[in-house]
């Protein structure tokens, strides 16, 4: 065999790891759409209109504790991974990420009962949230950061099917009115546990040892993640904050379009992460701008494609989703398709492009200035707040982090590999 026909195999062998890596992040993303689609009707009818408000409330709380617990390390992690050159190196990321998780768990938790002891509806329902605290928990044990990390993104996806296949059979067996509301966050932990089983067969099957952590490590390590989590955290705390303006100043039916427009754009955002994922860990190995143009390549035409499709396309698809109550969020739709361009472009040249040069700081940078403009926009023109102007305002915050990514990794271009 040639060196250059062994090249071009093991070069081969890479771009199918990549793109098996993008598929099954995107049928753990489909599966986490579908899922919540299934089990939201038949909540609604079992629970009381209180019953699925102590639900939903508690969830969307629950998002906000996750942050805690994870600090970024789905990013950090994965790096600190993808560079490891042996097995030790991997146990020992595993055991010190393990212990830091602990400690912010407990803080996390901690957070958690103070919010039990001040907000009456959680007080109301303290054994329901804390046992929702449950599964969050158990997500330490999990190690979707080692997976990722290692391009090995179907155990990820196999994971997360037994967690939520296991609870979403369950809940359709088990919870059939509001006295089985504690059984939903315990069969989240039952879900979870399995999952914590099946993986550590998995990290037996690969022969990681998990070493003892050693505290200055461990410090070091929230030290350094704690760039990705203020990240994290920036994108989704102003979103909140806009969110909380919106219910505040516009009117309940504008309310209700923009809690529409949001899905869609979530739902976008949840279609591009698993080709920013997928090439990640790659990208950390390889910075390669030879991966990052072969991407654009496949994809560029079926983003043009998709925004030529929702344009035209808006109305039908409004009626299919939302009804005819909701068929003037057709134009809201229209509005968005610059926006959507622009957040594949946004997170591509994020993470798997500008955070895998190592400029984690200016990743970080650029997602707290692309915040800070959406919260500015939202309080300059607050009086005369409107959703086309809310789309406006979110479309140039997300053009001004595409520029400002798109100048650091010119002017980082050195160091590119290849």
């Amino acid at each position: 065999m040639t060196l250059q026909k062994a090249s071009s195999m093991h070069h081969n062998r890479k771009e199918n790891k990549v793109s098996t890596n993008i598929e099954m992040l995107y049928i753990m993303n489909i599966v986490q759409l579908v899922l919540p689609l299934i089990t939201l009707p038949y909540l609604t009818r079992v629970l009381s209109v209180d019953g699925y408000g102590v639900v939903s409330y508690v969830k969307s709380l629950i998002i906000y504790i996750t942050l805690i617990i994870e600090f970024g390390y789905l990013l950090s992690g994965t790096r600190e991974v993808a560079e490891a050159n042996n097995k030790r190196q991997l146990g020992v990321i595993i055991g010190k990420i393990t212990v830091a998780k602990l400690i912010l768990s407990s803080l996390a938790f901690l957070t958690l009962l103070l919010m039990i002891r001040f907000i009456p509806l959680l007080h109301r329902h303290a054994l329901f949230t804390i046992l929702s605290f449950g599964s969050p928990f158990l997500s330490i044990f999990l190690f979707d950061y080692l997976f990722r990390g290692l391009e090995r993104m179907q155990i990820t996806t196999c994971r997360f099917l037994i967690t939520k296949g296991i609870s979403t059979v369950l809940t359709f067996l088990l919870i059939k009115s509001d006295q089985q509301l504690l059984l939903i966050p315990i069969l989240d932990i039952i879900g979870s546990l399995a999952a914590v089983i099946w993986i550590g067969f998995e990290i037996k099957h690969l022969e990681i040892h998990i070493y003892p952590a050693k505290w200055r490590n461990v410090w070091q390590s929230l030290r350094e993640s704690f760039v990705y989590f203020i990240s994290d955290v920036s994108a989704t705390a102003f979103g909140a904050f806009n969110t909380l303006i919106v219910g505040i100043y516009l009117s309940t039916e504008s309310v209700a379009y923009w809690g529409l427009i949001i899905t869609f754009i979530a739902a976008v955002q949840s279609m591009y992460m698993p080709i920013s994922d997928g090439i990640y860990p790659r990208m950390i190995k390889q910075k390669s701008t030879k991966l990052l143009i072969r991407i654009l390549a496949i994809f560029l035409p079926i983003l043009l494609l998709g925004s030529v499709i929702g344009f035209f396309g808006a109305h039908l698809i409004m009626l299919i989703v939302g009804g005819s109550k909701y068929v003037g969020v057709a134009k809201y739709l229209q509005e968005c398709i610059p926006l959507f361009i622009l957040i594949f472009f946004e997170l591509i040249l994020g993470w798997p492009t500008l955070g895998a040069l190592g400029k984690i700081k200016e990743t970080t940078f650029t997602t707290i200035i692309g915040a800070i403009v959406q919260v500015a926009g939202v309080l300059i023109w607050v009086n005369v707040l409107s959703i086309s102007l809310l789309i406006i305002i979110r479309t140039v915050s997300e053009l001004i982090m595409v520029l400002l990514r798109g100048y650091y990794i010119f002017h980082f271009r050195y160091l590119f590999l290849e």
